[in-house]
Order: structure tokens, then C-alpha cells, then sequence
């Protein structure tokens, strides 16, 4: 069996969410990837809660089956020891602000040059052009000012955050998709590409349905809480033991819902369409509730599941690790310690893949710098072979 990443060497400079988040991705799919850190400090992610044993894992979750290596990019023998893993790697990786790398002598011109087939994929908060790419961000700033945060939460409230850190996540898979691109395109042309994503050009490219209310009524959209503003009946319902989803996207599915709960509304002209169940969404919630709300979550979301409705629970985190579909797509992994015993839990590849191996289990967390005997060893070994 063989990975379709197996033959990249992935040199992985970046540090918190978004660059490992890709680095992680690009070695789920088989890349090696060396994990270039600050020598005494490491990665941020190393000094966040919770720990289990003295290691945080938040950075296990991330950063498991990386190798790692602490270089001083200002010291000339660290910068030795990078420019020799440079001459070997297919790609690296760093999510410093706009300058920095050109400041270390590693910017994308002067890498370009001396290696040609390189491909440069960078992160940041606002880009490496603009007015603005010199300013810093973190997940929750790109999720404000996006406009991510401006639909997120209640009508009436203030604005909320997403829950999970989207800023990043959301600019780690772009960047893994440009780093993929570049790859196809260099097997065509011979040469690296520079990959330039911002996180707060990624929040943007996710607001599907407000970029097209804004621009077509004038009137950008506020949060609806669970309901969608451009689908109905698409949001939570009450039944007698609290809140479970439902979600007609369509006439036909709305119809078989109306037939589940013997409602006579598939044909009323205030929900015979989308359109009009959109402009009556009020009043819908509280017919379905009068049925929803004589019998508990489990009831309805079998009837409903049954007919063919989309539906669900809402289940906390907890729930979802020991959920049986989650579970059996492997979406729930061991992360090894050194001896090979479990040590973290952490989430699996969602890409499924013929001929992609799919373990239950994933290579240890690398410990700061625990990887240079090997890193300078497998150098000395190949120092012919860039």
C-alpha cells in the first residue's frame, strides 16, 4: 500500500493552528514532514492546557507523527543544517508575518532562485499583499472582521464566536489545496509555486449565502441562531426532553416531513416553496413545535429518519467521540507514546482514500528538537542525493 504523499518532504515552520493543521493534513496523506521549531520554546501550542504526562494535548492533536528539530534561523551553523533540509524538500511551510522570512535571507524570491523546485506555501493573517499585511491576527480577529462573527449567535445578542477556531482551520485547508495544486503543477512544469493564503480572504470565501444576500438586497444578513436564512424548516425544534435538528431543504423533503408529523401544509401557498416557508419561518417553527413538542428527541428523530428527513441530535463532544458512525469511519484515533502504548485521543483523516492506509492509530507526538540525531544522521547519509 502505498500514500500518495509518501515521496514529499514537508519542512514545516509554522507554529499555533493553521500551518500545522495543514502540515498535519499533508502528512495524513503520507508526507514526512520535519517540524522546524524555536529552540528552547518550541511551538506556542506546547505551553496550552490541558497536559497529560507534561505534554499538552492540544499540540498532540495537531502535531502527532511530525519529527522535530529546534533551529536558530539567525545562527550560521542552525542555518546550515536548514539550507542542507532545503536542498531536499519539496515544500515548506511558514506562517510568520509578511517580511519575516525575507528578513532571515528565506524569502520566496531568494528561495526560488536557488532551489526552483521548491513550492513556498505561506499563512497569515491578512496576506503578504495589501494595505494591512504587515498587521497581526488570530483566528478571532479574521472571524470579526470577515464577518463570520456578524451572523454567529442570536437575534438581539452580541455576536459569538464559531466554537471551533474556523480562521485557522479554514486558511490550513486552503493552504493545503494551493500546496496540492502546486504540486501537480510542478510535476508539468519542473518549478515550485509561492501559495500566499490569508486567513481573513478564507473567512470571506465561506460566507456563501451572506456575500449573495448582501449583494442582491442591499441589507447584509444578522445571526438567526440555528435557523438558516436562506432554507426552512432548517434549524432546532423542541420536543419534550429539550432540542434535536431538522433539516427539509427542499419541497419533496418538506413534504415528507409534513406527512410524519400529519400536518396539511405541503400545499398551503405560506409553505408550499422555500421562498414562502423562508418569509414564514416564525409561524412554521410553531406549528411543527405544537406537534414536536408531545413526544421526546428520539421518537421524532426515528419517524423522521425513517421518511427519509434529514434530522439529528445535538450531541457535546463527549457524545460525539463514542458516536457509532463516527466511530465506525475511524474518526476517533490513538496517538502512541514512545513505547507504543495510547497516550492521546485525537481526531482521524476524514479523507477516505483507496489504497490510503487508515490506521486506528497514530505515530507518537515529537518531543522539542527529539528528532535532530535523526534528521542530521539521514543528512549525512544522503548529502549526495539533493
Amino acid at each position: 500500500m502505498t500514500n500518495p504523499l509518501q515521496d514529499l518532504l514537508v519542512l514545516d515552520l509554522t507554529h499555533v493552528l493553521a500551518g500545522p493543521f495543514a502540515s498535519l493534513t499533508l502528512g495524513d496523506l503520507g508526507a514526512r514532514i520535519i517540524k522546524v521549531e524555536r529552540p528552547g520554546t518550541g511551538d506556542d501550542t506546547r505551553a496550552f492546557p490541558p497536559f497529560k504526562d507534561g505534554t499538552s494535548a492540544y499540540f498532540a492533536a495537531i502535531n502527532h507523527g511530525k519529527q522535530s528539530i529546534a533551529l536558530d534561523l539567525k545562527a550560521g551553523d542552525d542555518r546550515a543544517i536548514f539550507e542542507q533540509l532545503l536542498e531536499r524538500a519539496d515544500i515548506v511551510l511558514e506562517n510568520f508575518r509578511p517580511g519575516v522570512m525575507e528578513k532571515l535571507g528565506y524569502g520566496w524570491d531568494v528561495l526560488h532562485a536557488r532551489y526552483p523546485r521548491l513550492i513556498y506555501g505561506a499563512v497569515s493573517g491578512f496576506g503578504h499583499t495589501g494595505p494591512d499585511a504587515l498587521r497581526p491576527a488570530y483566528d478571532m480577529v479574521v472571524q470579526a472582521r470577515g464577518g463570520v462573527m456578524s451572523i454567529t449567535g442570536e437575534a438581539g445578542r452580541e455576536p459569538v464566536r464559531v466554537g471551533a477556531s474556523i480562521g485557522d482551520i479554514v486558511a490550513g485547508m486552503y493552504l493545503v489545496q494551493g500546496v496540492l495544486a502546486a504540486v501537480i503543477d510542478r510535476a508539468k512544469t519542473g518549478a515550485g509555486r509561492k501559495i500566499d493564503v490569508a486567513m481573513l480572504d478564507s473567512q470571506l470565501a465561506i460566507l456563501e449565502h451572506a456575500v449573495a444576500i448582501t449583494t442582491t438586497t442591499g441589507t447584509p444578513p444578522g445571526p438567526s441562531g440555528a435557523r438558516h436564512p436562506s432554507i426552512s424548516p432548517f434549524e432546532t425544534f423542541h420536543a419534550t426532553d429539550g432540542l434535536f435538528v431538522i433539516a427539509a431543504g427542499n419541497d419533496a423533503l418538506f413534504a415528507r416531513l409534513c406527512d410524519v408529523l400529519g400536518l396539511p401544509l405541503a400545499q398551503d401557498p405560506r409553505f408550499a416553496t422555500n421562498s414562502a416557508r423562508c418569509e414564514n419561518a416564525r409561524t412554521l417553527k410553531r406549528l411543527i413545535e405544537a406537534i414536536t413538542l408531545d413526544q421526546p428527541k428520539s421518537h421524532w428523530i426515528e419517524k423522521l429518519e425513517a421518511s427519509g428527513v434529514p434530522t439529528g441530535p445535538i450531541q457535546n463532544v463527549a457524545e460525539v467521540l463514542h458516536d457509532h458512525q463516527i466511530l465506525a469511519r475511524n474518526m476517533v484515533v490513538d496517538v502512541l507514546d514512545t513505547e507504543g502504548q495510547p497516550a492521546f485521543v485525537a481526531a482521524g483523516n476524514p479523507i477516505k482514500m483507496s489504497g490510503l492506509e487508515d490506521t486506528a492509530s497514530r505515530a507518537p507526538v515529537p518531543s522539542l528538537d527529539g528528532d535532530r540525531a535523526a534528521i542530521l544522521d539521514w543528512l549525512q547519509k544522503n548529502v549526495n542525493k539533493a
